[in-house]
């Protein structure tokens, strides 16, 4: 049996070849982290500071927590840690981390919302299929009322709204190693500490959600664990990737940008292909749209004239009226309509789209699938590229 984690879990859902990477080929990234991650931690580490100097009574002012913040960046800040936004700097980042600790100290103190029972909680649970789901809570505590707080803090630039709270998988799986190590809580508060905002969202779990949470859990487990595959998954996401060298839908971009001249980026025989692409597709479009003006010209010719063959230089082109049969948009109806008469067998076709999907997937018959290969190809698209400013 292995160990799994809300991080784990998300990367495959993220992005499976970053999984690979991560988790199965066990590759070290180059890059150690990302601007934000590293401010997240360096904010998280104080806020640490502050609940441990209370639990052993050490008063601590905000100046003097601001100060531990400020020397803790200068000494682990280095000039490797990605900065995507450009027009951002380590500065605004420091800065707002600052903020972040200055607004939850105000509106937190004198911290006695709770009894602290720990902070940056290590455990383990065994999951219903046996395996162990890794437990790491920020900031652990309780009421003497039965009460128990999971609080987790943020560093988001975006607002975590209420439905989001309610869905989240992370915090509600660790309510239940809550209730399985204390036996006294009867309620278990899911917090999180919106730092951004100053506001924290908060939301709590039946038994009954937490049962399906764990099945939701233990299923996608087993899709990771019987995973065959394992393709990129391109998101808004990708420009913090640490894999991006290594990435087959990135490696060749990451290329490009260590290229000095201009005449080089030209010459790479990738970006001369991707533009010759480009252009027949273009022209191909440009085509596509004379030969539906010259059809519409010739059915109008042949109309003014009264003809139905109009002759060129070298061919003839025939002008013919037929019908034409328009299906409805909404087909459903139709296809009733054709089943209660008898007749949708001999007209129905099957729906490749469908069956080929249940293929893919291994959910038809073995009998039905050895009636078929399973053969590879390639699908070609072109898109905008965002990067071009940065050359």
């Amino acid at each position: 049996m292995a160990t799994y984690s809300h991080s784990r879990i998300s990367t495959y859902e993220q992005c499976p070849y970053k999984f690979k990477l991560r988790y199965i080929d066990k590759i070290k990234a180059d890059i150690p982290t990302t601007i934000e991650a590293f401010m997240g931690d360096m904010v998280h580490r104080t806020l640490e500071k502050l609940y441990r100097d209370r639990k052993f009574m050490k008063e601590i002012t905000l100046d003097g927590l601001i100060k531990f913040y400020k020397d803790l960046w200068s000494k682990h800040y280095s000039r490797d840690i990605l900065i995507v936004k450009k027009d951002l700097t380590s500065v605004n980042y420091r800065k707002m981390g600052e903020k972040y600790i200055s607004d939850y100290y105000e509106r937190m103190k004198p911290f006695e919302q709770m009894t602290i029972l720990d902070l940056e909680t290590k455990g383990r649970m065994t999951l219903p299929d046996g395996n162990q789901w890794h437990v790491r809570i920020d900031k652990l505590g309780c009421d003497n009322e039965g009460n128990y707080f999971v609080c987790d803090y943020k560093t988001n630039s975006r607002m975590k709204d209420q439905e989001e709270a309610d869905e989240d998988r992370q915090l509600a799986l660790y309510s239940i190693w809550v209730k399985d190590k204390f036996k006294d809580a009867k309620n278990v508060k899911l917090i999180w500490h919106m730092l951004a905002f100053n506001k924290d969202a908060i939301s709590d779990r039946t038994e009954e959600q937490l049962k399906k949470l764990q099945e939701e859990v233990i299923e996608k487990i087993r899709e990771i664990e019987t995973a065959k595959d394992f393709p990129t998954n391109i998101t808004e996401l990708c420009d913090y990737c640490e894999y991006q060298g290594m990435c087959p839908s990135f490696k060749h971009q990451v290329e490009l940008k260590e290229i000095k001249t201009i005449k080089e980026f030209k010459e790479d025989e990738g970006v001369k292909l991707v533009d010759e692409f480009s252009d027949v597709k273009t022209q191909l479009t440009e085509l596509k749209k004379k030969d539906e003006e010259y059809k519409e010209s010739l059915v109008q010719y042949a109309k003014q004239f009264g003809i139905d063959v109009v002759y060129g230089s070298n061919k003839k082109c025939s002008v013919k009226e037929i019908d034409k049969v328009v299906m409805p948009e909404d087909k459903d109806e139709l296809i009733q309509l054709l089943k209660e008469k008898g007749v949708w067998d001999e007209m129905s076709m099957i729906n490749h789209s469908r069956f080929k999907s249940k293929i893919l997937k291994d959910k038809l018959d073995e009998d039905i699938k050895g009636e078929v290969d399973v053969v590879k190809d390639y699908r070609l698209s072109l898109s905008g590229r965002k990067d071009r400013g940065d050359e």
